[in-house]
């Protein structure tokens, strides 16, 4: 495994961990989230220019737009949660409530 499989491993694994054990916040929530996309998007990019076939020089312009998308959504959420809640504590928010 060379030493950039090996990191893009590392920070995916930290990331989700990150994601697991520390959910006090929803901004620590989407910043877990996102470094998981951008690990996921560099391994991609890795892999489409390791590989040298063309359709797989897609699949990172694609994950980019979902991860866009994601982004977006997320911060869309922090800002009503925040509005609505007054904090961005997720002990705070409830689904049933609504």
């Amino acid at each position: 495994m060379s030493f950039l499989h090996l990191s893009l491993c590392s920070a995916f694994t930290m990331s989700s961990l990150g994601l697991a054990f520390h959910r006090t916040h929803l901004v620590s929530a989407l910043l877990c989230l996102e470094s998981m996309m951008l690990s996921m998007y560099i391994a991609l990019s890795t892999w489409a220019i390791e590989s040298q076939t063309p359709s797989s020089s897609l699949t990172p312009i694609l994950m980019l737009t979902f991860s866009a998308c994601e982004a977006g959504t997320g911060l869309a959420m922090l800002v009503a949660s925040t509005r609505t809640h007054g904090s961005d504590h997720l002990q705070n928010l409830n689904l049933l409530q609504c």
